[in-house]
């Protein structure tokens, strides 16, 4: 996927409406190949069937519900651009729920502190 493809294709999803599923639920330990533990405090998951930049499911973070699901219907209301990675993540939301581009930034900043990375709001 080029560039411009996947930025077109995150594009797409802002404003929409899309069931998740959760493969990280709050909670979850991830451990890294370096030893190192990375603990999920959102729920992570992604567009069943919908292959991002890493030619991997399209991730998403879940904000705004506050225990672990299996998956979910949400509203996609941001994107966090990452400049030094082939992939970037779409920010959902319950329907009716907002967050500032400064909350998505402080609600992901325990993955995203990896990465040269950036919130975009609807």
């Amino acid at each position: 996927m080029t560039y411009e493809e996947r930025k077109a294709q995150v594009y797409s999803y802002l404003g929409k409406t899309v069931t998740i599923g959760i493969d990280r639920p709050i909670g979850f330990v991830h451990e890294k190949k370096d030893g190192t533990r990375l603990n999920y405090p959102i729920n992570y998951g992604y567009i069943p069937g919908v292959l991002g930049g890493d030619d991997e499911e399209l991730d998403v973070y879940l904000l705004g519900v506050d225990h672990p699901v299996e998956s979910y219907t949400c509203r996609i209301v941001g994107i966090v651009h990452r400049k030094n990675d082939v992939e970037d993540k779409l920010v959902g939301v319950p329907e009716g729920m907002s967050f500032t581009a400064a909350e998505m930034t402080e609600a992901v900043h325990f993955q995203e502190q990896y990465y040269d990375s950036y919130v975009e709001t609807l």
